[in-house]
């Protein structure tokens, strides 16, 4: 009974020593703890979604998940051979050229009008606090953070691990002229030693002007956050970008909800949706929509194409890799929109409307 006891409390410091690393960041305090607790999206100690959010769709229990992972095996959820990619330079593009470039699941760069973009930059292989766990397809892990140039605004959606790269942002750092993010996550950034200057820490329907004709809006989603076991001490974001020429929405992590269609309401038409399709489950309906819920949300914004993203380099659901893209192109036909799907690393030439792309998923197997 002793040594079961030494043992448990070894664990116990083991990984309470464990998570004192930098990595995982800080919970909010101090000043910007007052300003959280004057949010009207924060109660009871934690950041509220719009609806009701459970973690977990009803009769549904955390045991039956952690079975359903460990012991049904589910087939092709990675794929078995490398998926196709292209590795554009992105600090020799053509500066007057509009294009975005997918660096798959939910990491990508745009250089739009004239400014340089990034949003949510996973790069170093993996979407875990534990470098051998959650690991990148094979293949896909072909951007670092030496091939970024210098980045004009970094957009945070929230502070997951497959949004919030610790070692990516500190190698990006010095490229870093502006950051958006969501009300909390600052003190992970100011805990890593970013100037607060160039930080803008929104609030659902908080406004930044970003110089040169650059707005964001932060607006809302219907998810979740934490880098610890504690969650919902940061908010999580959508954003919408309004820049000169064109108008974007940057999704980040949502289940389907009516803010959707407000939002378009709001701030629609746009040119562009990015928006997560994929990592969804029975399970856990309210925080990751289904593929055609994603089409129906792109519709609620009134956007004219869609980019589904979320997908394609990291396995954190049950369903097979490629079924996201599967599912979404075989039902894109019902909803007024064009879909473009671009391999990895492949030019989105965002004026470009007539640009066709290949159901590429469908040569991997």
């Amino acid at each position: 009974m002793l040594l079961l006891v030494i043992i448990i409390i070894s664990l116990i410091l083991a990984v309470v020593f464990f998570m004192r690393q930098d990595k995982f960041g800080k919970a909010p305090r101090g000043s910007r703890l007052e300003i959280i607790k004057n949010s009207q999206n924060y109660k009871n100690g934690q950041f509220q979604n719009l609806s009701n959010t459970p973690a977990l769709t009803e009769g549904v229990t955390y045991t039956a998940v952690l079975k359903e992972f460990i012991f049904t095996k589910k087939e092709r959820k990675t794929p078995v051979i490398p998926l196709p990619t292209v590795k554009t330079d992105l600090k020799n593009l053509d500066p007057n050229i509009d294009v975005l470039v997918w660096f798959g699941h939910s990491s990508y760069y745009m250089q739009i009008d004239g400014k340089k973009i990034l949003v949510d930059p996973v790069l170093n292989g993996t979407a875990s606090p534990v470098s051998f766990t959650t690991k990148a397809f094979i293949g896909t892990h072909i951007y670092t953070a030496n091939d970024i140039p210098e980045i004009d605004i970094l957009f945070i959606t929230h502070d997951h691990w497959d949004h919030l790269d610790f070692l990516a942002v500190k190698q990006l750092k010095p490229k870093i002229k502006k950051i958006v993010c969501s009300l909390g996550v600052g003190e992970h950034l100011e805990h890593w030693k970013f100037d607060m200057s160039i930080i803008h820490e929104l609030d659902w329907y908080d406004k930044a002007e970003l110089g040169d004709g650059f707005v964001t809006h932060a607006t809302p989603a219907r998810h979740f956050s934490g880098r610890t076991f504690k969650r919902n001490q940061s908010l999580w974001n959508s954003y919408v970008l309004i820049t000169p020429t064109s108008q974007i929405f940057i999704g980040g992590d949502s289940g389907y909800d009516s803010h959707f269609r407000e939002i378009g309401k709001r701030f629609g038409p746009f040119d562009l949706a990015i928006l997560e399709n994929g990592q969804y489950d029975k399970s856990w309906k309210y925080i990751h929509m289904m593929p055609e819920e994603v089409l129906q949300a792109a519709v609620d914004l009134g956007a004219e194409r869609l980019i589904p993203v979320h997908s394609s380099k990291f396995s954190l659901s049950n369903h097979a890799w490629d079924e996201p893209l599967e599912r979404i192109s075989k039902n894109k036909h019902r909803f007024n929109l064009t879909l473009v799907t671009p391999i990895i690393g492949e030019p989105v030439l965002l004026k470009n409307k007539d640009q066709q792309f290949t159901e590429w998923w469908k040569t991997v197997g």
